[in-house]
């Protein structure tokens, strides 16, 4: 059997990608920083056997033995904050070293088959791209242009990092997943950024809604993905957009409030204006603003030739949110 290294593994998408790999037959490594995320997974997963390693991205200790016997590193983990650092390089380092100290630690144990989450982040900041082109896997962002978040140069610098070992070491087989804005269901309560926008929706926190569109895919077609690449030769040396199309934050409110019509969702539509003053005050709004003005479409089309299957739309994807935020008492 296939014996699969998940990094970060107790994270809103690769506790998705242990849900499908199990599935699929796949046997799971799970890899955390801690025994209460550990004991998350277990309680998922609670008859799954899953294995179990503790590893830190910013620590060379354990990764030799928890790749031992492996076939497949995927490679998940990476901060993603929920608010933009004082120093950037509080970001970038730990997701630049994390990701080549977990490539290095494969090669050194003999596993070149390594499936890595990226973002949409990576690609979306192109200086070279109009604010109305059609963005591909040949965008690339660039990690110093004036409005690019630690974040977004975070996971751009990453990526690179990754092509340019699998440069070096040519018996390294990678692919790269990156995922737009990732929505769909929470499994448990421990669900990271994204749906923390759904559940201020739910929670009627704002009196108004900022006009800004984003491209948006669902967490079970991000961790199909992954997993279908594994034995998909075609994808090896390919990134992939996972996209499922655009949508906006006006739409997904209207959305939420005709599937909750009881609830207090508001759908009023703030100026962009004053979603530029509040950011001042509000840092989790910076992300928002870079969004208010963007007019570009997200090809995620190769995914989907390549990987398969169809997309769930992304005013669906945010209503499973939603729905997965009530159940946990949202």
């Amino acid at each position: 059997m296939t014996t699969v290294l998940v990094t970060g593994a107790s994270g809103f998408i690769a506790k998705h990608i242990v849900r499908e790999l199990l599935d699929n037959g796949y046997v799971v490594r799970a890899s955390t920083r801690s025994n209460h995320r550990r004991d998350e997974l277990d309680a998922l997963f609670p008859d799954a056997g899953l294995e179990h390693v503790t590893l830190d991205l910013n620590h060379d200790e354990g990764w030799a033995d928890a790749l031992a016997d492996v076939d497949v590193l995927m490679h998940t983990a990476s901060p993603f904050p929920g608010e933009q650092p004082d120093d950037p390089e509080d970001l970038i380092r730990p997701a630049v070293d994390g990701t080549l100290r977990a490539l290095e630690a494969a090669r050194a144990t003999g596993v070149n088959r390594v499936i890595l989450t990226s973002s949409v982040a990576a690609v979306l900041h192109d200086p070279a791209a109009s604010p109305t082109a059609t963005i591909n896997e040949s965008n690339w962002t660039d990690p110093e242009g004036e409005r690019v978040s630690a974040y977004e140069a975070s996971k751009t610098l990453a990526e690179r990092a990754a092509w340019n070992f699998a440069a070096t070491h040519t018996n390294m087989k990678i692919t790269v997943i990156n995922p737009a804005a990732v929505m769909g269901p929470a499994l448990d309560g421990n669900y990271g950024t994204s749906l923390k926008y759904v559940e201020r929706f739910l929670a009627g926190t704002d009196p108004m809604v900022p006009n800004a569109r984003l491209s948006v895919v669902d967490v079970r077609d991000v961790a199909r993905m992954h997993v279908a690449a594994i034995s998909n030769d075609m994808s090896i040396g390919e990134r992939y957009i996972a996209a499922a199309g655009m949508t906006s934050m006006p739409e997904v409110a209207e959305a939420l409030a005709r599937e909750f019509p009881n609830r207090k969702i508001t759908t009023r539509t703030a100026p962009d204006w004053l979603v530029r003053l509040m950011a001042r005050f509000m840092p989790p709004l910076k992300l928002v603003v870079n969004s208010l003005n963007r007019r570009n479409h997200v090809d995620g089309s190769k995914a989907i030739s390549t990987l398969g299957g169809e997309y769930i739309s992304p005013v669906e994807a945010c209503v499973a949110s939603a729905h997965s935020l009530v159940k946990l008492g949202k």
